[in-house]
């Protein structure tokens, strides 16, 4: 990210959840700053929640520079709960880089030794450009004002760019149809071989199926999960799950080195990556990006690196779920399922009905 800030020459536009002030977050912003001044373009992008640490005036050098910056959904009762939750850079119209990473210290390692297992992508030419595109319409809804009949209009955050073998996936709050999750239910209901890591795994009920059929019916679906978490309520509602999947005849392991972050979805020649998770908030709450590709280079590139962790894995067995899991935890976990599949896509349905 930081070569591709220095050889920019138009335009760079930076967004992401998560942005802190670290020793990461101050060579980005140098690096921004010096674009700048060379007369680059440069626009910022950070959500109000993810970014809150941040302090007063952190951007000033950089608007003093010509850059521009926005704060995504100010912070407001109303409106809590629907995030930005993407991370993506593109310069020039040309490069892109997108994936599951913050710009923050915690990411800074190699995921085994040090610093949170995560994953990227860089792509170039007409996908870099979409991309740019799809910044810019985030860019205009930063400021999240109310919209008359919100609930009646279809999410302008639900698109499309590109065309088979790779395109740009986009998903939102709101009413329309989801791409993001419309592919990944075809895929995922014709492969032979399901690699899915993710970070916090809560899929909604068809996809849920989709998983379980897919095991039944003889293809080999493998979830890559955490053993470690940030967000120890998600890993519980993650883990209420489990019994289901085993014995559908999913498998089940859990990386032990460090915090799992990545988001990969592979489904025999198509990748998937970027920001979502494979649950619920990430399809339809938050505002994420995926870029799917359909080529059998790159998924075995996927496979490659799945593999490489699923080597620093622990393989959950059923007996194993069964004999960890005590009547308290059990208790547990099905409330985290409750609250994280439930509430709190109801609270922020409701919330995004209220905005009219």
């Amino acid at each position: 990210m930081l070569a591709a800030i220095d050889a920019a020459r138009a335009s760079v536009r930076l967004e992401t959840y998560i942005y802190r002030d670290s020793a990461i977050g101050l060579r980005l912003r140098d690096a921004l700053v010096a674009a700048a001044r060379r007369g680059v373009a440069v626009r910022v992008l950070v959500d109000a929640l993810g970014s809150f640490s941040l302090p007063a005036g952190w951007w000033a050098e950089l608007e003093q520079a010509g850059g521009k910056t926005r704060i995504f959904n100010p912070l407001h009762p109303g409106r809590f709960l629907h995030r930005n939750h993407r991370k993506s850079l593109a310069c020039d119209g040309r490069r892109a880089i997108i994936g599951g990473f913050n710009i923050a210290d915690e990411y800074d390692g190699d995921g085994v030794e040090r610093g949170w297992r995560d994953l990227g992508m860089e792509f170039d030419g007409r996908l870099a450009a979409a991309l740019e595109q799809s910044f810019d319409r985030l860019w205009s809804l930063a400021d999240f004002h109310p919209v008359r009949f919100a609930r009646l209009r279809r999410s302008p955050a639900r698109n499309a760019y590109g065309a088979p073998p790779a395109e740009l996936l986009t998903s939102g709050p709101g009413i329309g149809a989801n791409p993001l999750k419309r592919a990944l239910l075809r895929d995922l209901g014709r492969a032979t071989e399901i690699r899915i890591a993710s970070a916090y795994f809560l899929p909604t009920w068809r996809l849920r199926r989709r998983l379980m059929k897919a095991a039944r019916r003889g293809a080999r679906v493998q979830l890559l999960l955490g053993a470690k978490s940030d967000v120890p309520l998600a890993q519980r509602a993650a883990r209420s799950l489990y019994g289901r999947l085993l014995r559908a005849g999913v498998e089940i392991w859990e990386y032990q080195p460090q915090v799992l972050h990545t988001k990969l979805v592979l489904a025999d020649r198509v990748a998937y990556a970027g920001s979502a998770n494979f649950n619920t908030r990430s399809l339809h709450i938050d505002y994420e990006l995926m870029v799917r590709v359909d080529d059998p280079v790159l998924a075995a590139a996927g496979r490659a690196l799945f593999e490489r962790d699923l080597a620093l894995s622990h393989r959950v067995t059923l007996a194993e779920c069964r004999r960890r899991r005590g009547l308290l935890e059990r208790l547990r976990e099905r409330v985290a399922y409750w609250m994280m599949a439930r509430l709190d896509p109801w609270v922020a349905g409701w919330l995004w009905r209220g905005r009219s």
